[in-house]
């Protein structure tokens, strides 16, 4: 049992913090209320970036095929089959479906669970730049095309915040490593290093949960909120991110990459970005939010369990 719970101690705190965000955000906003997101992500991504081998990150900037493999899933073919799935939804949710699979790549997860399963952490990190850099020209050209919204939103603000919390925190962590004491330290303690990096993730959950629970204490629609509805909701972003991380397994196969690249290309070409996503699915309608975070909580889930079978057969 003990051995269980070692493994499995991450995917029971994910659990419990995204349910206690989302259920009890009142009593949990003092905890999260000393804790800004984009301070967070920086964090979590300078503590990613602190053991990755500059020669590894050049090495996924020289041989690009990978990242833009993963990067074509995520904002080519995710927002399609979000459009397939959303079809038997109330336009309601069906559109926060599609706002959910358009968002590009999570800040700092992908690279996380890419590390966790034993991939190449490199391209993750080269993926969640790509995406996010390209949203303000993806995501309004998608939501335009597949159900007539022009998305009229601040994506400059987004951009930079990106470069705050993402690219600033990579470049001074790789600077920082030119320091041989600090690089091998950083190297030798990789495992503790992604633990901590974990941790971060959790809180991150925490805010991000809190800030959901608010905003669907005041949405409420007995016609259109029915468990049959929640449920194929559900149902729906779930299959779109296990649909995109097989494909992007299966033809990293097909074009021989190796294991590595092929968990990044999994991983980062299927995850989506609460942070993002909550907000273009609130400027939306009220409801759209609903299917950004089923989205969030269930590649959260998925690919904790991935992450630890591929981990476990290591080849």
């Amino acid at each position: 049992m003990r051995a269980f719970l070692h493994q499995r101690w991450f995917l029971f705190a994910l659990v419990a913090v995204l349910l206690a965000g989302m259920l009890w955000p009142a009593a949990m906003r003092p905890i999260v209320g000393w804790l800004p997101s984009a301070v967070l992500v920086a964090v979590v991504t300078f503590i990613m970036a602190m053991p990755l081998e500059t020669g590894a990150l050049w090495g996924a900037v020289r041989r690009p095929g990978p990242a833009w493999l993963a990067a074509g899933l995520n904002s080519g073919v995710a927002p399609l089959l979000g459009w397939l799935a959303s079809r038997g939804l109330p336009q309601e949710l069906a559109v926060g479906v599609i706002v959910a699979t358009t968002v590009p790549c999570t800040l700092a997860t992908a690279a996380v669970w890419t590390r966790r399963a034993g991939g190449n952490d490199a391209v993750a990190f080269l993926v969640t730049m790509i995406t996010n850099l390209a949203c303000f020209l993806i995501v309004p050209a998608w939501l335009r095309m597949l159900v007539g919204i022009r998305a009229d939103i601040n994506y400059g603000h987004i951009v930079w915040g990106l470069i705050l919390s993402v690219v600033l925190p990579i470049i001074v962590a790789q600077l920082l490593r030119q320091w041989r004491p600090i690089g091998s330290w950083a190297t030798r303690r990789k495992h503790f290093l992604s633990g901590v990096a974990q941790i971060g993730v959790l809180l991150m959950v925490l805010v991000g949960a809190v800030g959901c629970g608010e905003k669907l204490q005041g949405v409420s629609d007995g016609a259109i909120l029915t468990a049959g509805n929640l449920t194929m909701m559900v149902l729906a972003v779930a299959a779109v991110h296990v649909a995109v991380l097989s494909l992007g397994m299966l033809l990293s196969r097909a074009l021989e990459f190796d294991r590595g690249d092929a968990i990044a290309v999994a991983f980062s070409g299927s995850q989506k970005t609460l942070m993002v996503g909550a907000y273009i699915a609130t400027a939306v309608n009220p409801f759209a939010i609903l299917p950004m975070v089923a989205y969030h909580a269930a590649q959260l889930v998925v690919d904790t369990l991935v992450a630890d079978w591929w981990r476990g057969r290591g080849n």
